[in-house]
């Protein structure tokens, strides 16, 4: 019951909070604090769950595992940082498609999540090769895949909470990637921060749904 009561959200909340207003200096200090919210959505997310889960559930259990390794990576090195998040990715990818639901309208959400990519992807490549970043062309291209797959996979889920998180860790990880690459957001750590934690919560949250699908379907 602790873990889905009111507290742990409220706590997950306020330690995100805590973090948009912690300095940047020390380096070390920023990173454990942006570690914490994740830490805590993975005790949240186990705690939605039984104690011996299926394939599916432990699957997205390890991409959040990742994703936390991510934070952890991107603050030294992007391209490390970009590595954990793809598996991450690809772990959620895993988990989705076991619990998926296919019918054609689910289907049809490619032609969005493939002209949102497109758009995003060419403005992202432009700016890479302008700027003398060619060597990351490939990594961002890969990394755009996978997470269009990943959103595709929890569209497939038909689950509101997989579908919500899904769509604001590809508008956080857009955000970040323009600002970075393309031009100056305004406010960008705030939107960047308050999305993606929002939507590793989201997953989070869907995991006891996603596992009563998946019993049912067994």
């Amino acid at each position: 019951m602790f873990m889905k009561s009111w507290f742990f959200p409220v706590l997950i909340a306020l330690m995100a909070a805590l973090y948009l207003v912690i300095p940047s200096d020390p380096l070390p200090v920023k990173v454990i604090f942006k570690l914490i919210p994740m830490i805590l959505i993975m005790f949240y997310a186990r705690g939605q769950v039984a104690s011996k889960s299926a394939g599916a559930i432990r699957f997205i259990l390890i991409g959040l595992v990742f994703c936390t390794l991510g934070d952890a990576f991107i603050a030294v090195s992007f391209v490390a940082g970009l590595g954990a998040f793809l598996v991450g990715h690809v772990f959620y990818c895993l988990g989705f498609f076991k619990v998926s639901r296919i019918n054609k309208w689910r289907l049809a959400a490619i032609i969005p999540i493939a002209l949102y990519s497109f758009t995003i992807g060419s403005g992202l490549i432009s700016a890479l090769r302008t700027g003398g970043e060619g060597g990351l062309v490939i990594p961002v291209i890969a990394y755009m895949v996978i997470i269009s797959l990943m959103a595709f996979s929890a569209m497939m889920t038909g689950n509101r909470w997989a579908i919500s998180g899904s769509i604001l860790f590809v508008l956080s990880d857009s955000i970040l990637s323009w600002n970075m690459f393309v031009a100056a957001v305004p406010y960008s750590d705030v939107l960047i921060m308050s999305t993606y934690y929002s939507a590793q919560f989201l997953i989070a949250s869907s995991l006891a749904h996603l596992q009563q699908i998946k019993e049912r379907i067994v």
